[in-house]
């Protein structure tokens, strides 16, 4: 998984927002609601790390803007 720099959290009101979940289906539904709350950099794609059950999916969030901006 990629590692979290300061510029990702570097002013308050910016989160990396990490989510488990059982499946795809489950995370993308979580960025989709915090997405329409508020605006992210949006991840496309889940990682799964071996032996380990569900999935995990990465998103950038900027508590400052509207999710159109």
């Amino acid at each position: 998984m990629r590692q979290i720099n300061e510029a990702h959290v570097a002013a308050p009101g910016l989160a990396v927002v990490d989510v488990a979940a059982a499946d795809d289906e489950t995370a993308f539904a979580v960025q989709e609601l915090l997405a329409a709350r508020c605006a992210i950099a949006p991840a496309d794609r889940t990682t799964r790390e071996p032996d380990e059950p569900g999935v995990r999916l990465r998103f950038f969030l900027d508590l400052r803007q509207d999710p159109g901006t």
